[in-house]
């Protein structure tokens, strides 16, 4: 295993986020195809470099494989937040089949994070450690609203 395996694994294991995306992409594996693999491997589809992108039309639909991989991304999100914080938090997707549309992340009755997408078929992050990195901070400042607006969250 080369250096830049133990460190990307390493910063698996240090990201709430990552260790949560890696859990819900191998519970999607019901016939164990897996099993072998890294996590690095298994959250592999989810890094697209600057060839890859390049590869990928400017537009286009998106795959089902990419919004399967969207929704899981913000299913791991939303349970990191959970976790963290004890209250229930979930995602709601509304995406339109050009790959245009919205995610919100609801914790009771507060919306915790908002975002527009466009271009939804080039979903990816330019690395392992960029995807660690923005998945925690949408954590990190959700849970920090969550705490600052708790009887809104925990309303009900």
């Amino acid at each position: 295993m080369s250096d830049s395996a133990v460190c990307t694994t390493f910063a698996i294991a240090d990201s709430p986020f990552l260790s949560e995306l890696v859990k819900q992409l191998r519970s999607q594996d019901s016939y164990g195809h897996w099993d072998g693999k890294s996590d690095v491997e298994v959250v592999g589809p989810y890094v697209l470099d600057k060839e890859a992108r390049k590869a990928i039309p400017i537009i286009d639909d998106p795959d089902p494989e990419v919004l399967w991989r969207l929704e899981l991304y913000y299913n791991a999100i939303g349970l990191a937040i959970e976790r963290q914080s004890k209250v229930m938090c979930a995602p709601m997707i509304k995406m339109s089949h050009e790959g245009f549309g919205r995610v919100v992340l609801i914790a009771g009755r507060l919306v915790v994070f908002n975002k527009y997408h466009r271009d939804v078929h080039r979903f990816g992050f330019d690395s392992l450690e960029a995807l660690a990195e923005q998945g925690d901070k949408i954590v990190n400042e959700a849970v920090a609203m969550i705490a600052r607006f708790g009887e809104v969250a925990n309303y009900g």
